[in-house]
């Protein structure tokens, strides 16, 4: 497996079916509001890889990257190893490693 330059991180598609629900599509919450922060510091955003997966599983790039048990999204690969794929800690590895603000409590 090749080593990351960037750290990298899984966000699902923009939007998408969930075949229970049909013919409804949906977003997940904790990637837009990962997107949103990217989104609003650009030069930050520039220092990590973003990869867009569909939605059903298995997530072949996730699995790649992060295992078959750790398919939760968004993650947050890091490119010496390693991985966050629960919202808070996600959020706070990007302030932690990329220096985006912090989210008030």
């Amino acid at each position: 497996m090749e080593m990351a330059v960037k750290d990298r991180l899984f966000v699902l598609d923009l939007d998408y079916p969930d075949p229970d629900f049909a013919p409804r599509r949906f977003y997940c919450k904790d990637c837009v509001t990962v997107e949103g922060l990217l989104a609003l510091f650009p030069k930050r955003a520039a220092n990590i890889e973003l990869v867009r997966v569909p939605w059903p599983r298995p997530r072949t790039a996730v699995v790649a990257a992060l295992g078959e048990d750790n398919q939760n999204l968004p993650s947050l690969a890091f490119a010496e190893g390693g991985f966050v794929n629960e919202i808070e800690a996600l959020l706070a590895a990007l302030h932690t490693r990329h220096g985006f603000p912090e989210r008030h409590p």
